[in-house]
């Protein structure tokens, strides 16, 4: 690598030996260049543009000026604001420092782009990890919905569990308060109905579900919890499919008289959920056929009778015929290569 002086000195000395006689190619054979390099470097202001060499970029700014671009963009009225709206604003009070390039360019290397208070950097939430269920009670979903009163601002909470390879909602009760402690009575009950151990069990981030009480019930039961990402519902869909068919079922008050209505209400819904609603996502049946294994034998005679039709009229049929099978895995939260109904 040679500086700036080095090179003036080598001109000097070819220089010298070409004023005593010497030929320039020879001298510059002596100093190990070529007699293009030594031209370029008696031209003023060229950059030597071999590798190694030691380079002075003109428009390249000053540190004082780098620093500057750093000072400005956190001053108070800028933080918030990207280079684009920046450099204009600058401008009309005739201050121009850098282009809009060079501020992103000097904010980039100091990780400064997104975020230039004193402030502790936001936290970047990953995507929960991908729970996968092959069989019942591998993987259920819970939330807690309100139901109106006909009291203005007062609410009954119905907390509901549903199994996501079954759809079918394993437990439910309404209250008429939503608490942690709460939340932990109704799966100890549940305890008594059915195994839960080994069961994963997925939620949002309420208080409810992950206090300290409701935690340690879970570990005691041997139930494993799990949580979407803060306020992104699209990690618990199961549930929210869930309520959205209560809420839009035919039927739904949208107003309970009382504590005794509620409950009375959802229970005649969770047995027509379970027992008679027919799920896109399993195949349009419901989930105690699902449960029982008759789904299979649905999908068999339904499979048959296309075929039949088809026999009678080939001619209705350009495409392939269309083939029922049970969906033996149910994915909650998959990875991009997946894709999982939620209906």
């Amino acid at each position: 690598m040679i500086s700036p002086e080095d090179r003036r000195t080598a001109v000097d000395l070819i220089r010298e030996a070409g004023a005593s006689g010497a030929r320039k190619w020879k001298a510059c054979e002596v100093m190990e260049i070529s007699v293009r390099t030594c031209r370029r470097w008696e031209r003023e202001g060229v950059v030597d543009r071999r590798k190694g060499s030691v380079k002075k970029v003109v428009r390249k700014l000053t540190p004082e000026e780098r620093q500057e671009v750093i000072e400005v963009s956190c001053e108070k009225r800028f933080r918030d604001l990207s280079p684009h709206h920046i450099v204009p604003i600058l401008a009309e009070e005739g201050r121009y420092i850098a282009s809009e390039s060079t501020f992103y360019r000097v904010l980039r290397s100091e990780s400064m782009v997104n975020h230039r208070e004193n402030s502790r950097q936001r936290r970047t939430t990953g995507k929960p990890m991908e729970r996968v269920a092959t069989g019942p009670n591998q993987v259920w979903s819970w939330d807690i919905t309100w139901l109106k009163s006909e009291v203005r601002g007062l609410y009954y909470y119905c907390y509901m569990i549903e199994d996501i390879w079954k759809k079918d909602i394993v437990g439910w009760e309404v209250h008429e308060e939503e608490s942690v402690e709460m939340a932990a009575a109704i799966f100890r009950r549940l305890k008594t109905k059915r195994n839960v151990r080994g069961v994963y069990l997925h939620s949002d981030n309420g208080n409810p579900m992950k206090g300290s009480t409701m935690i340690i019930t879970l570990y005691n039961l041997g139930v494993i919890p799990s949580f979407s990402r803060p306020r992104v519902s699209d990690d618990n869909p199961y549930i929210e499919s869930l309520f959205k068919t209560m809420k839009y079922t035919a039927g739904y008050p949208g107003v309970f008289k009382s504590l005794d209505h509620a409950r009375e209400w959802m229970a005649d819904f969770v047995n027509w959920y379970n027992t008679e609603h027919r799920h896109s996502a399993i195949g349009y049946v419901t989930p105690a056929q699902r449960g029982s294994g008759v789904d299979l034998e649905i999908y068999e005679r339904r499979n048959r009778a296309i075929e039949a039709a088809r026999a009678r009229h080939p001619e209705r049929w350009v495409n392939d015929v269309r083939q029922w099978n049970r969906k033996d895995v149910i994915v909650l939260n998959p990875k991009k290569e997946q894709s999982s109904n939620t209906a």
